[in-house]
């Protein structure tokens, strides 16, 4: 996208980096005339201000000069003597002069700009470059191989980098190496670049093309790699840019080439090395990657040459470009829209045809009405890549489950050939981490009393330990009795407070003393007989008719229990009404109980009452809160089971409500006994702050805990979760999940109907690799159900268990011999042999393996005797297992092994044909365990879940697995039958190597001379391993080593022979 514009026909020159604001200078361009072929010249600096939507550049200062220029550089000098804020203007005259200018003294006016100049050069000078490690260095190329090294701080006492080259020619571009100060590069029209080195003074390694059309017009160097440099042709046939590594100077290392006319001028980003700029004569400003030879970008451009193109120093995004029709145009390689060129041409005609008189008749003309076009904005694409200034130099962003993925592009681009993406576990909470694993070792381990009493243990305030106390009591026998210790209520205290001998004959003292005072004067007309007391009752009744025991009287006389009991209350005889009541039935009871509570107002009427009528909740709703402790105890002795938990919650309910904090702190303890989840959460979250982890992991720890001990009591599962319970186990698993324990923060997670819960089960499914199992219900809108781990693949013919025994040992097929019947029945042995080891190794059998069963075996059959047993190690796997047991192994067997069978013996896999302890199949007159007619099938059917054997440790699998897949080979490659056979026997033979290997029982030096084998093996060194062989044989013990050796020595001279 354009961004400024000069009219002026001038070479360029960028201020350097160091200076801000942005210059460009410009100075008037020799051989060249404008449109008003003028022969003047001058020198112009124009500000760069991006800021100002204007195509125009803003003029700062202006020096008429009397020299018109070939090449212009700007270097970033700073003398020791003189003050140069703006660095020094060098150029190079069309008469051999190179003249030194004071910008900063342009800019400001001053007459004085000139600093130094020479004519030491014979002949226009076309090259310029400042050194970028020493910028008082200026070297600059001539006519006649002239190169000269120019110190400003001395400029009348040039060098040069060596002898001129031969023949003489001119000096098109001279260029400073990128990385070594001391090297510089030269090229000339005939299409040679010279290398210098200036420490040496000589010419180093001249570079040029073979065809002889290569006129450079152009030099760079790699700014990244110190021996790549590129050279550019401006001959129209062959318009390349050639790309040059000094360490293969032979030919180019790559060839640009996308310009169809000849290349005028070139250069290379300094701020990133995959960026090249390159001009040329079809009209073209393109933007490469040299590394891959690709056009990233091309500048909308005019229909003119450019001769001339440039980086600018400090703003890398910008560029300019000086053309043959009169411009210099400024670019930016990032994109964007051309309205503001479009505007400018519309403003150049308007300004054209202003309100003039065109036709003198005195009016002007009205203002042209234009519809307003609603064309789309022309837009420029930016790069294909982003440029190096723009990419972040490292880069890093947190996944899910905590993962932290990491890049780094600070390496220098010939190191990036492979860009890495780093994925690191970070964990912030390791506090969190560790606690959460001890919670989930204790729900694991199942000591919960353990863990509580560590808690006790740990408690940082005596509330704590309270908590926890009361969370231990739910683990332990007579839980209502601990509670009640705990709340301060011990029996043992209360025995030792009370001393019920003295208290009861203090009481019967004052009672006595009581009643000699009143009842003195009836003691003494008592009769001393009981026979007489009938005489008394007339006169008592007749004296007490008109006072109220004379109506007791009359009522119990009559049966009136409930007149008398009214009396008495009426009277106060509180004792004498209960005494009453119980004679008149419980409902009579019950009344005047209630009537006996209503008139008492004792400061523990309220307990006695509740005790009596078990009326606790009207306690518990109208008793004064700070007597929560004694009301939870009563609620502790007397509640029933069925109602005790509600009782329980009720009262915390009623502190949760309470104004006072330290009541509605007590609150959860309440909802312990009551074992309420939801509560208990609700009451913690109004005190903890729930963000901060090791505050989540207590609350955690209490509900797992409690709910545990829910669980145990009930012998169920606890209630279903509600809603506050479910965000804080969300979130909780959500924390773990950020700290990498993806598999524990699933098992947390509640089984609720949430949509944040459905959400985070299935990103942890996805991520820990389960796939979820499509809902077999309905379903809310955008919840998931909980995935389930896919079942085993049938074709594996092994189950979990059976896996972690015997890992991968289905055999990979091999050629069989073109045999009708032979190679069903070896494919049916190395099943069984790697179903049942133990069978095999115990009983191998005497003939071939491969032999054809003899004829007469097959027919001769010998009844199995009553009192037979066969051998100990086959019978129990065989015979002493029901049918109904061994069909799920069979069933298991089949599919992993359809594929091996010969479909004439598939029936005999079939689940439903049970095995008869004295079915003839058992062949009693061969060798036990021997593959002769169909004795295999009942070995086929051996359930694999009996096997016992260790699995193989895995520094040793390598070796059997090295030595079954050689064997594999040789069988595959193996023509005659005898030679299978002894690679089968091998087979069967090396388990003896295998058990050992499971056992552990070799010494250090056979196992280290075996793996030395399977590298022999692994390449292909089979004389070496026979050598290894016979040393290990001759330095161990025989009887180590005699089961396995003699066979592998067997198979490694067959693996020999064979060339597999």
């Amino acid at each position: 996208m354009k961004l400024k514009e000069i009219n002026r026909t001038a070479i360029q020159a960028w201020s350097p980096a160091q200076h801000h604001p942005v210059y460009l200078a410009t100075g008037t361009s020799a051989q060249q005339l404008d449109a008003t072929f003028s022969t003047s010249a001058s020198l112009e600096i124009f500000e760069l201000d991006l800021a100002e939507h204007s195509l125009d550049m803003k003029s700062s200062g202006t020096f008429s000069s009397p020299h018109r220029y070939h090449k212009l550089v700007w270097g970033p000098h700073e003398s020791d003597s003189e003050d140069f804020p703006m660095g020094v203007l060098i150029a190079g005259g069309e008469n051999g002069n190179i003249i030194l200018y004071d910008p900063s003294k342009i800019v400001s006016g001053s007459s004085e700009v000139v600093i130094d100049q020479s004519s030491k050069h014979t002949g226009p000078v076309r090259a310029l470059d400042v050194n970028s490690f020493q910028t008082n260095l200026v070297a600059s190329g001539a006519n006649e191989s002239e190169i000269y090294i120019w110190d400003l701080n001395s400029f009348n006492s040039p060098m040069t980098p060596g002898p001129k080259s031969q023949p003489l020619e001119d000096i098109s571009c001279v260029a400073w190496n990128r990385q070594v100060q001391h090297i510089l590069a030269s090229a000339s029209p005939s299409g040679r670049a010279s290398v210098w080195d200036l420490r040496k003074n000589d010419l180093i390694i001249k570079v040029s093309d073979h065809s002889n059309r290569m006129h450079c017009s152009g030099l760079a160097w790699n700014p990244d790699v110190a021996t790549q440099l590129v050279l550019a042709s401006e001959d129209d046939r062959m318009p390349v840019i050639q790309m040059w590594d000094l360490r293969f100077a032979t030919s180019p290392l790559k060839v640009l080439e996308n310009h169809t006319r000849g290349v005028l001028a070139i250069a290379w980003s300094l701020a990133d090395p995959e960026l090249l700029l390159s001009c040329g004569k079809d009209n073209r400003i393109l933007c490469w990657n040299p590394n891959t030879a690709e056009v990233l970008y091309e500048l909308p451009t005019s229909t003119q040459w450019c001769f001339d193109i440039q980086w600018c120093p400090r703003n890398p995004a910008v560029l300019s470009a000086a053309s043959f029709d009169g411009h210099i145009s400024v670019y930016s390689i990032m994109g964007g829209s051309n309205d503001a060129v479009s505007s400018r041409q519309a403003d150049q005609i308007s300004t054209s045809f202003g309100n003039l008189d065109p036709f003198g008749t005195g009016q002007t003309l009205p203002p042209l009405q234009l519809p307003h076009s609603t064309a789309a904005k022309t837009s420029v694409t930016p790069l294909k890549k982003p440029p190096k200034w723009i990419r972040r130099p490292v880069g890093a962003s947190f996944a899910f489950g905590g993962k932290l993925v990491s890049l780094d592009n600070s390496q220098p681009s010939q190191q990036q050939q492979q860009h890495v993406v780093r994925i690191s576990q970070v964990v912030t909470e390791t506090t969190f981490l560790e606690r959460s694993n001890q919670l989930q070792a204790t729900l694991s381990s199942g000591s919960f009393v353990e863990f509580c009493q560590t808690k006790i243990s740990a408690a940082p305030n005596e509330f704590e330990r309270t908590v926890w106390s009361f969370l231990k009591v739910n683990f332990e026998s007579d839980s209502r009795g601990k509670y009640l210790e705990l709340l301060g209520y011990k029996k043992e205290e209360l025995a030792q407070k009370f001393d019920h001998n003295n208290f009861v004959v203090h009481s019967l003292s004052q009672a006595e003393e009581e009643a000699a005072k009143i009842e003195e004067p009836e003691e003494m007309e008592e009769p001393e007989e009981h026979g007489e007391e009938l005489e008394c009752f007339p006169v008592t009744l007749v004296n007490l008719l008109v006072d109220v025991d004379g109506l007791i009287t009359q009522a119990l006389l009559t049966g009136d229990f409930e007149s008398a009991v009214d009396l008495c209350l009426h009277d106060d005889r509180m004792a004498d009404s209960i005494i009453l009541a119980i004679a008149g039935g419980p409902e009579l009871l019950e009344k005047t109980q209630k009537k006996y509570f209503s008139k008492s107002q004792s400061k523990i009427s309220k307990l006695i009452s509740a005790v009596v009528m078990k009326d606790w909740r009207n306690i518990l709703e109208t008793c004064d809160l700070h007597s929560w402790r004694e009301s939870l105890a009563a609620v502790m002795t007397y509640a029933k089971p069925d109602e005790f938990s509600s009782l329980c919650g009720l009262l915390g309910s009623r502190l949760d409500r309470a104004e006072d904090q330290a009541l509605q702190t007590q609150a959860c303890l309440c909802y312990i006994c009551a074992g309420s989840l939801e509560k208990l959460v609700t009451s913690w979250a109004k005190e903890q702050d729930s963000h901060c982890p090791l505050s989540l992991q207590d609350l955690v720890e209490k509900v797992v805990i409690l709910q545990q001990a829910v669980e145990k009591s009930k012998g169920s599962a606890a209630s279903i979760v509600g809603p506050l319970l479910a965000q804080k186990m969300s979130q909780y698993a959500s924390l773990l999940a950020s700290q990498g324990s993806l598999d524990t923060a699933l098992s947390y997670l509640p089984n609720t109907d949430q949509l944040t819960v459905q959400q985070l089960r299935d990103r942890l499914s996805k991520a820990l690799g389960h796939h979820a199992m499509p809902p077999t219900g309905p379903v809310a809108p955008g919840q998931t159900r909980r995935p389930e781990v896919p079942a085993a693949v049938p074709g594996q013919g092994y189950t979990h268990n059976q896996h972690q025994l015997i890992p991968q040992q289905t055999p990979a097929p091999v050629a069989a011999p073109a045999q009708t019947h032979a190679a069903p029945q070896y494919y049916q042995q190395v099943l069984v042999q790697n179903g049942m080891i133990n069978i095999q190794i115990l009983y191998r059998p005497q003939n071939g393996w491969n032999d054809p069963p003899a004829l007469n075996r097959g027919l001769k059959k010998k009844k199995v005797q009553g009192n037979f047993a066969p051998p100990a190690p086959i019978t129990a796997p065989i015979m002493g297992e029901p049918p109904a047991q061994m069909n799920p192994c069979m069933q298991a067997l089949q599919p992993g092994s359809q594929a091996l069978y010969n479909p004439n013996h598939q029936q005999t896999m079939a689940p439903s044909q049970p095995l008869n302890p004295t079915t003839p199949m058992i062949n009693v007159e061969g060798a036990p365990g021997a593959p002769i007619g169909d004795v295999i099938q009942p070995l086929q059917s051996i359930p694999t879940e009996k096997i016992t054997k260790k699995p193989i440790p895995e520094e040793h699998l390598i070796l059997k697995t090295t030595f079954e897949g050689l064997i594999q080979k040789c069988l595959a490659a193996a023509a005659d039958p005898q030679t299978k056979r002894k690679l089968d026997d091998a087979t069967k033979r090396l388990e003896f190597l295998y058990d050992k290997l499971r056992d552990q029982s070799l010494s250090p030096a056979i196992v280290g001379g075996l793996h030395n084998i399977a590298q022999s093996i692994e390449s292909r060194a089979y004389t070496d391993g026979l050598g290894i062989h016979t040393h290990i044989v001759s330095s161990s013990n025989f009887s180590e080593t005699s089961a396995f050796m003699p066979v592998l020595k067997v198979v490694l001279t067959q693996a020999n022979k064979l060339g597999v």
